[in-house]
This record gives structure tokens, sequence and C-alpha cells, in this order.
């Protein structure tokens, strides 16, 4: 199962950067400047930076899992970027078969 939403930000890259650091010192994370990964051991969380913000797509095996990844993503995200207060609506798009 996969879920998107994509924070409007002129500091995609860095806030980014500070979800890739910050995971890696608990979980397997591979990034760059504009895009990363982060591995969790429920799922994962794919990160896309962009002069329009911050693209997030989560996956995961079951929608538990999925829901498991949105609520650690979305809550690391709002702790980093409280003073542009996130409102992330995450959508499905890709549901299990």
């Amino acid at each position: 199962m996969k879920a998107e939403t994509t924070f409007e930000t002129p500091r995609a890259g860095r806030f980014l950067g500070q979800m890739c650091k910050h995971f890696g010192h608990k979980a397997p994370v591979t990034f760059d400047e504009r895009s990363g990964r982060i591995e969790l051991p429920f799922g994962h969380a794919e990160l896309t930076a962009s002069d329009k913000g911050l693209r997030m797509v989560a996956t995961a095996e079951t929608r538990t899992q999925l829901d498991r990844v949105i609520e650690v993503m979305t809550s690391h995200l709002e702790r980093f970027a409280f003073r542009e207060n996130p409102d992330l609506g995450w959508t499905i798009i890709q549901p299990a078969i």
C-alpha cells in the first residue's frame, strides 16, 4: 500500500535533510539534497524536495503498517517544521488488492 502528501514550503531541502539525518541514527537511510529514503521496521518513506515543497510517499504491506509510517513521518515533520505549522493531508495512492 502507498500514500502520499506534499508539504508546501520553500525549505523542503532543509526539512528533507533534517528528517533523514534524524532517522539515520535509528534506521537505514539514504539521501542527498533532493531525495531520501527512510527504511522503518514496518515500511518505508521516500522524500523528494522541490521548489514547490516536500513530497513524501509512505509504503507498507498492510494498512496498519502504512498508518504507522504516516503517523511517524507526520509527527516528525510537524516537530521539525513547527514554525510553518504543516497540515498534511495524506492520500492513499495504491490500496491493497
